[in-house]
């Protein structure tokens, strides 16, 4: 008897429908093809002995099963349920009328509880485009799968209910997620608060800055100034994630199995810290089957890197591309794939080995062509790529000890709010622009047009400071951005003085 029932491979972020064909005939044999991996080709030891413990068998004849489309390869446990539905439908053990009407997808452990997939949200989003009543999926990915609207979510904790199910013996629960009550409830209650912080107002100031225009920065000073502690509290400033940047954060980390048990949809911005011996494929993404990297996980929120030069050059100069084109794809002998990687970067480092600057008062010194020897590990085509920089020194005790609170994340994060609102108005009629820090020289020219004082004062700056060209733009950046937040139309004389702070690493004599 044939039985077609229905799973689905995720590639990318995108999932594929799999069709499963088991015909079971007259013989001996358990046949299983469609470029399935090891996995897949191992389940067949965990549906016997998950059908035993359960109170059914694997039949003893014939078991083909074909896994179509067959020239894509499929990979992961999680065909296991999918296929044993098959075989129990095939040799009639259950009733076989309605198993082509779900998605199924689940992995057996050997007493037939089901274990989380990875994917269940983009598996989900394909089940609902190709018109299936429900998917069937286990009971941990089941609030993931709910967030997809107009499909029935239905989380099982054992096969014993799935087969109740078809057997009409019993109803499955379906899950119910308001998905935007979910996502707005979690927006108001960030896990760090720039109120925690004492002192540093001016490093504030200048994060504030960074969201404000979604501007790359770099933090450079010695240890215990605050640089990871003030890094760390940037989401918390961000403009929330709209829905469809909510769906598109989950998806990856879907893909990548990173969601938590019973989270439906992201609501706070990711942020990740990948350690400094992390590899090139680690950080961008790839493999021998292709998952996301660091700076996918970090789509639509901040990549931070602690002590910026003690990574490998080569992983450094991985993040290049996708730092100007906001995606990364990866390429194999027969297909490609693409994740989405639009992402802020943040950056600290120690201005040198020691980590401390040029002060015969600090515990470890070091000499100017040590600290200069230190800083060009970093190349200068990352450093273009960085609008602003900043030097984060440490905190008297004086502020250390005070009671006052600094100002709330929530607060700062107001001002953000509208700041983006000025910009997303700006560039409403151009696609793939969404804020200050992602202008080409052409809205450069357009949007950030400065009157005779201020030139005059940017063109005395960059010739006293010798701040080199490909700081020019950054500037005007920057001053734009400083200008939203004052709601300004205008950049004034202020507002160029302010962004000329913010580019220490250009300074020519920067290390004395």
């Amino acid at each position: 008897m044939l039985i077609k029932v229905f799973g689905s491979a995720v590639f990318g972020v995108e999932a594929t429908t799999v069709t499963v064909e088991v015909n079971i005939d007259k013989g001996i044999g358990y046949h299983l093809v469609g470029l399935p991996d090891n996995a897949i080709r191992e389940s067949s030891y965990r549906i016997a002995a998950a059908l035993q413990n359960t109170g059914f068998r694997l039949p003893g004849k014939k078991i083909t099963i074909n896994m179509a489309p067959a020239d894509l390869r499929k990979e992961g446990s999680a065909y296991d349920l999918t296929l044993a539905i098959g075989i129990l439908a095939a040799s009639d053990q259950i009733k076989g009328d309605r198993v082509a009407d779900y998605m199924i997808m689940g992995e057996l452990s050997l007493d037939g509880n089901l274990q989380p997939i990875k994917g269940a949200l983009s598996i989900a989003i394909k089940a609902r485009e190709e018109g299936f009543k429900g998917f069937i999926l286990p009971k941990q990915n089941a609030k993931e799968a709910a967030v997809v609207d107009n499909l029935m979510v239905y989380g099982v904790e054992n096969i014993k209910d799935v087969i109740r199910f078809f057997n009409d013996e019993g109803e499955l629960e379906p899950t119910q997620l308001d998905t935007r009550d979910e996502f707005y409830a979690a927006l108001d209650n960030p896990e760090y608060d720039f109120a925690d912080v004492k002192g540093q107002e001016s490093i504030k100031r200048c994060m504030e800055i960074a969201a404000a225009g979604g501007h790359n920065i770099i933090l450079v000073g010695p240890p215990g100034s605050g640089k990871t502690m003030l890094s760390k509290r940037l989401p918390s400033i961000l403009p929330p994630m709209s829905l469809q940047e909510a769906l598109e954060t989950t998806k990856i980390h879907s893909v990548a199995g990173r969601i938590k048990d019973n989270i439906g949809l992201m609501a706070q911005r990711p942020f990740r810290s990948p350690h400094h011996t992390i590899s090139d494929v680690a950080l961008v993404g790839g493999g021998a089957y292709p998952q996301p990297g660091e700076i996918s996980l970090s789509h639509n929120g901040v990549l931070f890197l602690d002590e910026l030069p003690e990574f490998k050059r080569s992983v450094l100069e991985v993040m290049r591309q996708p730092l100007e084109d906001r995606e990364v794809t990866i390429s194999r002998a027969k297909f490609t794939v693409t994740y989405p990687s639009s992402f802020m970067l943040v950056a600290s480092m120690n201005p040198s080995p020691g980590g401390y600057f040029n002060d015969p008062d600090s515990p470890v010194t070091s000499s100017p062509a040590e600290m200069q020897r230190y800083l060009s590990k970093i190349s200068g085509p990352l450093l273009d790529r960085i609008d602003i920089h900043i030097e984060v020194t440490p905190v008297p005790f004086g502020k250390l000890s005070e009671e006052r609170k600094g100002e709330r994340s929530i607060e700062i994060r107001k001002r953000v709010i509208v700041a983006r609102g000025i910009q997303s108005q700006r560039f409403s009629e151009m696609k793939g622009i969404h804020y200050n820090a992602q202008m080409g020289v052409r809205q450069i020219r357009e949007f950030c047009k400065l009157n005779a004082s201020s030139k005059d004062l940017l063109k005395t700056a960059m010739e006293r400071l010798h701040l080199s060209a490909r700081a020019y733009d950054r500037i005007l950046k920057v001053s734009r951005t400083i200008a939203d937040l004052e709601t300004s139309r205008d950049i004034q004389e202020h507002h160029i003085s302010e962004a000329i702070q913010y580019r220490s690493l250009d300074r020519d004599g920067w290390l004395g």
